[in-house]
Parts: C-alpha cells; sequence; structure tokens
C-alpha cells in the first residue's frame, strides 16, 4: 500500500511535486512507488528517498543500522519518547525499545516511527534479559552519584542507551541492571535536562566514536 499520504501535519508544504517530464520519464527502478512519482513526495524524508515506496527506504535503512540501541522507560505516558524516536531515526539507531507501558504518544516522532523498528518490554526484567542474551551492553543515562562522565566513556560498538522517566530518571531496576551509567555534563542551575535532549547527546556520543562521519554529512 502507498504512503504517499503518510505526512506530518507541519511538513506539507516541504517536499517535491510530481516526477518531472510525466509518467514517459519516471524510473523504472521497483523502489520508486508510481503514486508519489505521480503526485509528489511530502512526507519528511531525505532527498536520497525521494518518490521511494516505504518498504524499500526500511530495507535500505536496515542495510545500513548502526550497532547501538536506545531504550526508555514508560511509565507515565513519557511525551518525550517521539522525539527519542525521531532522533534515533536521524542518527540509523537499530532499533528503540518501549519498556513499560506500549503505548506512547507518537506527534513528536513526526511519522519517522514508520521507518525505525520499535520494541516493547512490558518489564525491565524482560528488557534486560532481552538485551544481554543479544549481547548488548547495557548503558545507563542519568547524572546519578558514581555515573561515568560520557564525555569520557569508550561506548561499546554494541550496546543498548536508556533513558528513564522524564523527572525522576531511572529506576531502580535499571540503574542495578545496568553494566555503565553514564553522566552529561552541565554547567547551570538546572537539575537536568529534557529526557529527549540526553538521548540525542547519548546517542551523537556513541556516533562520534563509531560511526562514518563523512556518511552523515552527504
Amino acid at each position: 500500500m502507498s504512503d504517499a499520504r503518510d505526512v506530518a501535519g507541519d511538513e506539507l508544504e516541504y517536499g517535491v511535486g510530481p516526477w518531472p517530464g510525466g509518467r514517459a520519464e519516471w524510473p523504472a527502478d521497483d523502489h520508486y512507488d508510481p503514486e508519489l512519482l505521480e503526485h509528489g513526495d511530502r512526507r519528511n524524508v531525505v532527498d536520497r528517498y525521494r518518490y521511494w515506496r516505504h518498504e524499500a527506504i526500511v530495507a535500505d535503512l536496515d542495510t545500513r543500522r548502526h550497532g547501538f540501541h536506545v531504550a526508555i522507560e514508560n511509565w507515565q505516558h513519557d511525551f518525550n519518547i517521539g522525539s527519542v524516536v525521531r532522533t534515533a531515526n536521524a542518527f540509523l539507531a537499530r532499533e528503540v525499545h518501549i519498556v513499560g507501558r506500549r503505548r506512547w504518544n507518537r506527534r513528536g516522532a513526526m511519522v519517522t516511527d514508520r521507518y525505525q523498528h520499535v520494541r516493547h518490554h512490558p518489564t525491565v526484567e524482560e528488557f534486560v534479559a532481552w538485551a544481554h542474551g543479544e549481547g548488548l551492553t547495557v548503558i545507563g543515562i542519568d547524572n546519578l552519584p558514581g555515573s561515568v562522565p560520557i564525555e569520557t566513556f569508550e561506548f561499546p560498538r554494541n550496546c543498548v542507551l536508556v533513558l528513564g522517566q522524564e523527572s525522576v530518571g531511572l529506576t531502580d531496576a535499571v540503574r542495578e541492571a545496568a553494566d555503565a551509567t553514564l553522566a552529561i555534563a552541565q554547567y547551570g542551575s538546572t537539575r537536568s535536562i529534557n529526557a529527549g535532549a540526553a538521548a540525542a547527546i547519548a546517542m551523537h556520543a556513541w556516533v562520534g566514536q563509531h560511526a562514518d562521519i563523512a556518511a552523515g554529512h552527504a
């Protein structure tokens, strides 16, 4: 089924119109979507994926995804999850994990969740068991006593970055299960930063050590 109408509400003015030259000039590759070629592509995607079918985009992303995962605890319907998913898509996380309540507010994701694998774990215990079964290092992100500065930490290539609920941080269960807990340096008066911002900093720290930086600026 075509996703030509899968557009974030405030992205409607962006994108491209119908393929120039009409049907006679349409590309023959099967990853292009005929409906998008005919009507234009207003989705929130980078230019290389203009007019591509949704399934083709996901398949291409799957060949390039990075070794880190992102998880966020969701006990009180955290509104930051959508932002985390959008950033995970931008940095090409392998998967996003929702720990706790299954339902989350997707508005902040700007429909990027359609291109990102999202997995649900009902409890911390099930999530940690899954992560260790996959050989992933569990890394908590929280400014707690004894936390290691994220700025000097050497990230393992295969890991999962865990964010806590906004305002309360990581639960005791995650703190106890984490192989390491990292703190983000802060210099102002606020006690903490937004969970979505913390997730972006943590993902980018991993990217700075393991990703192909040139490819991210292509």
